[in-house]
């Protein structure tokens, strides 16, 4: 797997969610001890230190936004690898 952080620099990614989900989402980050805020442009940033902090972000984010079958084919790729 290539690194997705190869800096020690932490990155700061906007992620496009509808705005329904992001409270959800920020407090399960939260919960998850990733760095997060909600900025009064009504986004949701992340900051992203390592490669497990991107899966675990995309992971939480899938959880709220996917289509059920989204999560089963997903699901059925993970198994695979």
């Amino acid at each position: 797997m290539s690194q997705l952080c190869n800096s020690s620099t932490p990155r700061v990614q906007v992620i496009d969610i509808p705005t329904g989900d992001r409270w959800q989402i920020y407090y399960r980050l939260k919960e998850l001890n990733i760095r997060c805020w909600c900025p009064v442009d009504g986004s949701l940033r992340v900051e992203i230190s390592t490669d497990m902090d991107a899966v675990l972000i995309r992971s939480v984010a899938m959880q709220f936004t996917a289509s059920r079958q989204q999560l089963i084919d997903w699901l059925g790729e993970c198994w695979q690898l």
